[in-house]
């Protein structure tokens, strides 16, 4: 696995993840009993009469997606913390086997004033289905570790 530190990340540099996540009708269900429990995320018959027109993950299960993608793949950043998420945006429903593939554009950085072993990063994080369709964005604040000297 590559790691990514804070001196690796170019601003205005996009990053594809190397992999897809699909979200199954059941992790739908299963995530929205416990989370966020309407009919438009539990019950296939009541979602057709839905704003949606069928059964929608929820807006917290689709963040956990995103969640997922900064930990899986190739290359990942060396994180420290995450420190905030800003412009949370949801473009288009995120249906049963949608495939989702994730985009980071690197937005600013600047190094820590307080701690000379990381730097502060800001990113545009983008969620898109397989028909190349936006579902979900976010802007993420994030403490990232520079490689020990």
């Amino acid at each position: 696995m590559d790691i990514m530190y804070f001196e690796d990340i170019e601003v205005g540099n996009k990053r594809n993840k190397s992999v897809t996540y699909q979200v199954k009708k059941e992790e739908i269900i299963e995530f929205a009993r416990h989370w966020d429990p309407r009919s438009f995320h539990l019950d296939e018959a009541a979602a057709v009469s839905s704003v949606f027109g069928g059964l929608v993950a929820c807006s917290a299960h689709i963040f956990s997606i995103l969640s997922w993608f900064a930990t899986h793949g190739e290359r990942r950043t060396a994180s420290m913390a995450a420190l905030g998420f800003d412009e949370l945006r949801m473009h288009h429903p995120v249906r049963p086997n949608d495939t989702l593939s994730c985009t980071f554009t690197y937005l600013e950085k600047h190094e820590s004033r307080s701690k000379q072993d990381r730097g502060i990063v800001r990113t545009l994080a983008s969620l898109s289905n397989q028909q190349s369709i936006e579902v979900f964005s976010a802007v993420i604040t994030t403490m990232v570790a520079k490689r020990s000297k």
